[in-house]
């Protein structure tokens, strides 16, 4: 291979990830929505979400996304900081205002690599803020809630983090108890997961993106009003605000490991969410 070939590899990897960016945009995509994204620390939302944020909150959608982080993140003692830099980078990510980002303190939910936060705690705090009638609703009607839909890791949670898989089964018993003595009803909230890959596909950032978008064109679909899977892929623009976010809002948590996340990591470019079953 002489080295005009090696010179083009770069060019064409370029152009395969504009490609894609640009195909991600004419994927069915959730509209006029009012979206939660269910995170567990401030800064989960960078490394993990970012392509989910920045696609959902363009203007032309009408969505009102919102997150809502069940820590603050204070394993270290730096909870106060870590709070100020969620609102930071949140704005950076396309949240309308500082009002659009709610940070729990609770001892029930710790930062903690070792605990488990229980499901039904997270579903009770769930239902306060986002189905607080639901126990006045006769069992004849609608059930109700003031979103349309939750966004959140997975069961695997992409790092394994015992935090952050506690989060889908927290959003599961929410749902659960949302459809409590509503059986013959639709759920009025919808359960999106943020797909875990294998490590391979975790550290080859843009180059996921060909098989990410393969997998969604092919992958049995779902349209309408809440389609099913969302793909989403940042351009070059997008994936340098994503690594602001982090650099600029997440200054204290930029140790070295950080810097290699936000540059081989998929999740810094590229997401895929798919919809959950209601139980």
């Amino acid at each position: 291979m002489n080295w005009i070939t090696w010179a083009l590899v770069p060019v064409l990897i370029f152009g395969l990830w504009l490609y894609t960016a640009q195909l991600t945009r004419t994927l069915p995509m959730l509209e006029g929505k009012r979206i939660v994204l269910l995170i567990a620390h401030p800064d989960d939302e960078a490394m993990f979400f970012a392509p989910t944020l920045l696609a959902l909150t363009r203007p032309e959608l009408s969505n009102h996304v919102k997150i809502l982080c069940l820590s603050s993140g204070d394993a270290d003692g730096l909870g106060e900081i870590r709070k100020k830099e969620l609102v930071k980078s949140g704005l950076q990510l396309g949240l309308r205002s500082a009002d659009d980002v709610l940070i729990v303190e609770d001892e029930n939910f710790p930062d903690s690599m070792t605990v488990t936060w229980h499901p039904r705690l997270i579903s009770n705090f769930l239902t306060s803020a986002f189905a607080p009638k639901m126990a006045s609703v006769s069992a004849k009607e609608a059930p109700q809630a003031n979103i349309d839909a939750i966004i959140t890791f997975d069961a695997d949670g992409v790092s394994q983090h015992p935090n952050h898989k506690s989060l889908y089964a927290g959003a599961h018993a929410f749902l659960k108890a949302l459809m409590h003595r509503h059986s013959g009803w639709e759920c009025p909230v919808k359960l999106y997961t943020l797909t875990t890959t294998n490590v391979l596909r975790k550290y080859i950032s843009v180059l996921d993106g060909p098989i990410t978008v393969a997998s969604a064109l092919f992958k049995k679909k779902e349209l309408g009003a809440y389609p099913t899977p969302l793909t989403f892929v940042s351009s070059p623009v997008g994936y340098r605000t994503a690594q602001k976010a982090m650099t600029t809002a997440h200054e204290s948590q930029m140790r070295w490991f950080r810097w290699g996340w936000i540059s081989l990591s998929r999740y810094m470019i590229l997401n895929d969410l798919k919809k959950e079953k209601t139980l």
